[in-house]
């Protein structure tokens, strides 16, 4: 921990409410897959994964990160490519911190101070992977979509017309969970797999730290959990501060898988994935999430998260779901099948305005927003998918 040469240390010379701040920077080479850092991070949630650093409440802290295939795709990589991805590295964090003074029942704050795209290359990329995202069933092949990541906004051959305007935010962003935490989660995602459900169990291939108990026991970093995790939300922006539940000691906080830009919905299962730098400030809430019975994360702030003519699109094409299959069977009260219509009638109003099926997908995935509009009209509930048009230019 500290200074011992994974990470680097400076002072700022400037005060802040008369003190002085430090800020710490954990580097990564991006040219390297984390299994060859693994000093500098993990892709596996463990309470005994050690710290890279220790810091101070009020410190800030510069996170390095990879991109979320860990570096498997580059500007040259084709559809096969996509095709033949492990998935066993992914998602390769930066730390984890330890918070000096985070205990369990504290709430960690994380002010997001900034983001810095992609600041070694200037590419990006979107993909399809076959057996993942909201829509798997229908788009079996594996398809990438490159962008050139420009100052405010990135376009891409493969998507003529369109412009995506910069949004940044950490697709990744948690604490370590207790041991109780860990195990409970584990043995509920195996219920809901052996129901018939999708869950990824803990898998020592591909897992960094690569030693036991780490390996066989670390929580697999796609779904969201208590602990915060690969939450995608857009609106986590700089600017924005989150609250967050600490489980273990020095809360051990770490983050990745970091967006360019993404639709409220993600739903090909990738954004504009990119490397970057990513500067927070943590604060401590002592015992305030045992005190209010806080488990999950919150999140707030006070301007607008993005520019606000795309915060609330200015001009903008809609459609809608319910819960009814094509002329079928018609399902009570079921969201997720309103929204995969919704996402569906979207698709096919894009293949009205040019893009195959593919592209349409992939450009739900980093424009269009899904929006619950009611959950009160039984049995029908009613979702929406918005695409912004001024992302035509």
């Amino acid at each position: 921990m500290g200074e011992n040469g994974r990470c680097r240390l400076w002072r700022s010379a400037f005060l802040q409410g008369g003190t002085q701040v430090r800020e710490h920077v954990i580097e990564i080479d991006p040219s390297r897959p984390l299994a060859e850092e693994p000093g500098r991070g993990h892709n596996r949630w463990h309470e005994a994964i050690e710290p890279v650093l220790e810091v101070e409440p009020g410190d800030l802290v510069v996170y390095e990160t990879r991109d979320a295939f860990d570096g498997q795709l580059g500007p040259g990589s084709t559809d096969r490519d996509v095709g033949g991805l492990d998935l066993g590295p992914v998602h390769p964090l930066t730390g984890p911190v330890y918070v000096r003074g985070a205990e369990p029942g504290d709430l960690l704050e994380v002010e997001l101070v900034g983001i810095e795209a992609d600041p070694w290359e200037g590419w990006g990329y979107t993909v399809e992977v076959p057996g993942f995202g909201f829509l798997r069933d229908h788009f079996p092949e594996p398809y990438i979509v490159h962008w050139r990541l420009h100052e405010g906004y990135a376009e891409s051959e493969q998507l003529p017309g369109v412009r995506i305007r910069y949004n940044p935010h950490p697709g990744v962003f948690g604490v370590a969970p207790s041991a109780e935490l860990r195990r409970r989660a584990a043995e509920r995602e195996a219920e809901a797999a052996e129901a018939g459900g999708f869950a990824l169990p803990p898998e020592p291939a591909g897992a960094v730290p690569s030693g036991e108990p780490v390996a066989s026991e670390g929580l697999r970093t796609v779904p969201p959990r208590e602990n915060a995790g690969n939450i995608d939300i857009k609106q986590f922006s700089p600017g924005t501060t989150m609250l967050i539940p600490v489980h273990a000691e020095g809360a051990l906080v770490s983050t990745g898988d970091v967006h360019f830009a993404q639709g409220d919905c993600e739903a090909c299962g990738t954004a504009i994935e990119m490397r970057s730098r990513v500067r927070v400030r943590f604060g401590l809430r002592k015992g305030e999430a045992e005190r209010r019975g806080i488990r999950d994360l919150q999140f707030f702030r006070d301007t607008y998260f993005t520019a606000p003519e795309l915060a609330v699109p200015r001009r903008f094409y809609a459609t809608t779901g319910i819960c009814v299959e094509g002329e079928g069977a018609n399902h009570s009260e079921d969201l997720t099948l309103a929204a995969r219509n919704a996402l569906l009638n979207m698709i096919g109003h894009l293949e009205t305005r040019g893009f195959d099926r593919r592209q349409a997908y992939a450009l739900c995935s980093v424009a269009v927003d899904l929006r619950i509009s009611q959950t009160v009209d039984v049995p029908n509930l009613l979702v929406s998918a918005l695409l912004p048009l001024d992302i035509f230019v």
